[in-house]
């Protein structure tokens, strides 16, 4: 016998608040940047007026106009995107090849240093960024340093000084290493007995078997590379070498903040990663679904 709670009826209640409830969560995490596209194309005059206006009468683009007049964004998207397109680099190529290197090799050490890896996770970036400081400061030899790593400025005001402490960052270990777990192993020793050098497996073998796991990171590490703010705020001191996300900045002054150039600023400014993930969107569900199935 059915009973009260599995009729028809109740079912239908559940799903339609299930569906109001998803609805009310939708609207609230998309209202922010709604407010963002409105600021950007109103006028001065009615980004806070009251009661607010969500559905502007006067609509102006001269906010977009001020924003590349104000600061050269041209200049900083090609900064953002070539710090941007560099980590992604390094951090497939370096990532994959040592999450093979843990998956698939076996070595004395693999355990523990995997370990450390993981334990390096936990450690916020924020604590390291003085000693990192330090160590790009201090390099011998490089940036008119001597070979004590005095008398220079090492690797700061450059793009190295962004690019190498994140060329090979620990999550891309990890996430190589979790989906290079889930391909077979037979082919790495088939490959063996034919005698394949170990690099040539990893590169013609298994590398081209983790697409989705090297679109899904790619993704990770350029929307990262590309929102990075603080960390190029410290190495970077050339204005001709700034990115976006420091030029944005340019619109707060004096105590003010003009939000109108600075809105249509950052809604341009989040148009590649945008992008990156509409023609990647396919790789990136196969990535996240196939990544952590083994520990």
């Amino acid at each position: 016998m059915e009973t009260i709670g599995n009729t028809p009826l109740t079912k239908g209640l559940k799903k339609t608040f299930y569906y109001v409830v998803c609805a009310l969560i939708a609207i609230v995490m998309f209202l922010p940047f709604y407010w963002s596209v409105l600021t950007s194309i109103k006028p001065d005059e009615q980004i806070f007026a009251m009661p607010i206006k969500w559905l502007p009468t006067d609509i102006t683009f001269e906010h977009y106009k001020k924003a590349f007049t104000t600061v050269p964004f041209g200049l900083y998207f090609w900064n953002s995107f070539v710090l941007a397109a560099s980590g992604v680099l390094f951090n497939l190529f370096l990532g994959s090849l040592a999450g093979y290197a843990f998956a698939k090799l076996k070595f004395k050490l693999s355990q523990p240093l995997f370990r450390v890896l993981l334990a390096a996770m936990m450690i916020p970036g924020i604590v390291t960024m003085i000693p990192s400081v330090y160590v790009l400061q201090h390099l011998p030899l490089l940036g008119g340093n001597d070979l004590l790593g005095a008398g220079g400025h090492g690797l700061m005001n450059s793009f190295w000084g962004i690019i190498l402490p994140g060329a090979s960052g620990t999550f891309a270990v990890f996430f190589m290493r979790q989906f290079f777990l889930t391909l077979p192993t037979d082919m790495l020793e088939m490959a063996r007995i034919e005698g394949c050098g170990e690099f040539m497996i990893f590169w013609r073998i298994y590398l081209p078997l983790t697409k989705p796991a090297l679109a899904t990171l790619g993704i990770f590490t350029f929307q990262a590379g590309w929102n990075s703010f603080l960390w190029p705020m410290i190495v970077l001191n050339d204005p001709t070498k700034a990115t976006v996300q420091m030029g944005l900045q340019a619109f707060s002054y004096n105590f003010q903040t003009d939000f109108g150039p600075m809105m249509a600023g950052a809604l341009v400014a989040i148009l590649p990663i945008l992008i990156l993930f509409l023609l990647l969107q396919r790789y990136f569900v196969q990535g996240i679904a196939f990544s952590g199935i083994k520990g």
